[in-house]
């Protein structure tokens, strides 16, 4: 009961973006459309649920001295493989992610998820946290980049649904921290009154 605790901790109680204020520059650079949200956080699941795998697996044959540089390299390990699946399967999402995609081998979430958990942990609660962290921020990029893009482009998923121009603010860089100013805000007037 207590690793599924891991893997609910991460979507809501400690969301990486929303309440850990972690990954931010993936979250406001990438984030002008649902779709970038979304493929950007499942590309970080995918390594964040890896990583924590093997980390929580290799933890004690690692020495103390070169523990971040090994986890380090298992986190690029697999965004190199995020990388090319990307590249080959979905070029058109790869190309407007771009340098985001290498940069998640240094995202908070991830090193610290590998560092603060995985290292500590049995390989099924580092599995479930690193699902749960990740799924939190797949939720909160694709939500940001959805409100957005409606704002911004006046579509959703790449569906027009408003004729004309929008507010081209939203989908600029100040629209991305205005956005995430006020949901921010909105959380933590749930978690207030609840």
């Amino acid at each position: 009961m207590n690793q599924w605790k891991n893997f609910t901790k991460g979507f809501i109680k400690d969301n990486p973006v929303f309440v850990l204020l972690l990954g931010l520059c993936p979250t406001l650079g990438v984030t002008t459309s649902a779709v970038n949200g979304l493929g950007m956080g499942i590309a970080t699941t995918f390594v964040l649920v890896c990583s924590n795998l093997v980390v929580s697996l290799v933890k004690n044959a690692i020495p103390d001295k070169v523990r971040i540089p090994s986890f380090i390299v298992i986190i690029a390990s697999f965004v190199t493989i995020v990388e090319l699946v990307m590249q080959g399967f979905t070029p058109g999402l790869f190309d407007a992610l771009g340098l985001f995609i290498p940069l998640i081998v240094v995202n908070c979430v991830v090193l610290g998820r590998a560092e603060g958990f995985a290292s500590k942990q049995s390989p099924i609660s580092s599995i479930l946290d690193g699902l749960g962290m990740g799924l939190g921020f797949a939720f909160a990029l694709t939500l940001l980049g959805g409100i957005r893009e409606i704002l911004g482009n006046g579509s959703i998923f790449g569906l027009k649904f408003i004729e004309g121009d929008a507010m081209l603010v939203f989908v600029l860089s100040p629209g991305a921290f205005i956005v995430l100013g006020y949901l921010i805000a909105f959380i933590n007037k749930i978690k207030k009154t609840a």
